[in-house]
């Protein structure tokens, strides 16, 4: 039987349940920024839970939520800083936890269209510069568009240490054919991008737990067809779907009543049945969800 990686659960809507700072359009950074220890605080309640890989809260250190002038100040010290909390904690757990440096869609979450990759190389740069001392692998995450996948490539490099490829789908009923990026790239694409740029995983992220398993099962057509030892992981969302128009920092989005840690167990047990060995959650899912996993799978 395959081993099975358990992955935290969703940063800002933790920290937000815990009391930390928290608000539009910052996001998760905000506590970052204004009151650190409790990022500490939800890593250390996802390794209590039994998460194999934490990731460091850098996904929000981008202009458009943190703003341009603060970002340009301060974006490479606080990714530092989100680097070594997640490190500190990782390295107290008394278990081996790795630690994922988050890089997210830098343009625009959920939004192919939006993306730049003269605007994007930059601002991916200073995260990687930042967090590459702390963290064991690197997670692209929520990438709408494979576009993202080469960009992240070229500025990590070949630097030894893993790379995970985590692709958001399209879940809004748009695209019914065959499984879809968010940009309408199909996932078989995706998969076949991230083998040619050498990842050691394919992720599918941030979209309702309902399109995951019809996309793990392409990745692991794609997988077995070149006899990649590729692993596919999903890490779901616990959102309506989102619009096509969707901008990350306009609002507090709602929290789904019928994924408890049962009912996301349910999918992510069919995820694992169609090939996944990567397991998580993405926004609203929390430490209980993670403990449900960790001891089902």
């Amino acid at each position: 039987m395959t081993a099975i990686t358990i992955l935290d659960g969703g940063t800002g809507r933790e920290l937000k349940r815990i009391g930390a700072p928290f608000r539009q359009p910052e996001w998760s950074a905000l506590a970052l920024i204004e009151a650190p220890h409790f990022v500490s605080q939800v890593h250390a309640r996802y390794v209590a839970a039994g998460a194999d890989v934490i990731t460091t809260n850098s996904y929000a250190l981008v202009p458009f939520h943190i703003g341009v002038e603060r970002h340009a100040r301060e974006a490479g010290k606080l990714a530092g800083l989100a680097g070594r909390l997640a490190r500190a904690v990782a390295d107290g757990a008394g278990r081996p936890v790795r630690v994922a440096g988050s890089l997210p869609p830098v343009c625009g979450s959920y939004r192919a269209d939006l993306f730049d990759a003269g605007e994007a190389r930059p601002l991916v740069q200073v995260l990687v510069e930042a967090l590459r001392p702390s963290v064991d692998l690197w997670l692209g995450e929520t990438l709408s568009a494979i576009a993202e996948a080469y960009l992240l490539r070229e500025v990590i490099g070949q630097d030894g240490k893993p790379l995970w490829l985590s692709f958001t789908l399209s879940d809004d009923g748009t695209h019914t054919d065959v499984p879809r990026l968010r940009s309408g790239e199909t996932v078989t694409a995706a998969v076949e991008a991230a083998h040619a740029l050498g990842a050691a995983a394919v992720l599918f992220n941030c979209s309702q737990p309902e399109v995951m398993a019809e996309a793990v099962a392409a990745a692991a057509t794609v997988r077995s067809a070149r006899q990649s030892d590729l692993k596919i992981g999903v890490y779901a969302n616990a959102f309506p779907p989102m619009r096509k128009d969707a901008t990350a920092n306009e609002t507090v989005t709602e929290i789904r009543a019928d994924l408890d840690p049962s009912g996301y167990l349910a999918f992510a047990s069919a995820w694992v049945a169609h090939g996944a060995s990567i397991i998580g959650g993405c926004c609203g899912i929390g430490p209980e969800h993670i403990a449900a996993l960790r001891q089902a799978l």
